[in-house]
């Protein structure tokens, strides 16, 4: 059993051992956000059959005796402004949920997954990414997950929760001048806003940016 407190690498290397399943991790991983995310209000969306789907793929790969990627059977989720197939990219907005869903996931999101990481759903923030506390008028505020009458931060204030709260081992969220590192610091997880230019555009695909000189 993986509990919330498993990082990345513990749970590719278990699933790579054969010691867990990746289907066992995402049914433990969707349980733990259909308990824990009532409270914390971190998840905007669950793609829950995606998940389950890419998880049996996992443990296709490791029963033929394939090589698996280095995030083998790894949950993780993305802030709402990056593309997901399938949903409308949010970016925290009310006119934006009315879009038609989206037709490809962000590069960001294929590059995660071609390493053999699961996608488990997209993740609350500011509106538009204009926020540092993890406020949301249409979503609702992320709550943190140490003592939920105390803010995230933001405003990548769903990804900050979700990990924090042992939801999902590994989150994106989005960087111009805080965003991620300040939701980091308020719920007590390692958050990187890499160097500009170190992930190209044509590897972030599709974001909804806040400002494109200096976002990540």
């Amino acid at each position: 059993m993986i509990d919330g407190s498993a990082g990345a690498s513990e749970i590719a290397s278990r699933i790579s051992s054969g010691e867990t399943t990746a289907r066992e991790v995402i049914e433990t991983t969707l349980a733990r956000i259909a308990s824990i995310n009532p409270k914390v209000n971190a998840f905007t969306d669950i793609t829950a059959e995606r998940a389950r789907q890419a998880a049996d793929a996992v443990d296709g790969h490791r029963k033929r005796g394939e090589k698996l990627g280095q995030l083998a059977g790894v949950p993780f989720a993305v802030k709402n402004l990056i593309d997901i197939a399938g949903l409308p990219t949010r970016a925290g907005s009310k006119i934006n949920r009315d879009l038609p869903p989206t037709s490809r996931d962000a590069m960001l999101v294929r590059r995660l997954e071609a390493a053999g990481a699961i996608l488990v759903g997209a993740l609350n923030m500011g509106e538009y990414a204009y926020d540092f506390t993890g406020e949301n008028v249409h979503d609702g505020p992320s709550r943190n997950p140490h003592d939920v009458t105390r803010m995230t931060g933001g405003s990548s204030g769903g990804s900050g929760g979700a990990v924090g709260g042992g939801l999902v081992p590994l989150a994106l969220g989005s960087d111009t001048n805080g965003s991620i590192r300040v939701p980091s610091s308020f719920c007590g997880i390692f958050g990187l806003k890499p160097t500009y230019g170190r992930v190209s555009s044509i590897q972030r695909g599709r974001l909804i940016k806040l400002g494109m000189s200096v976002e990540f």
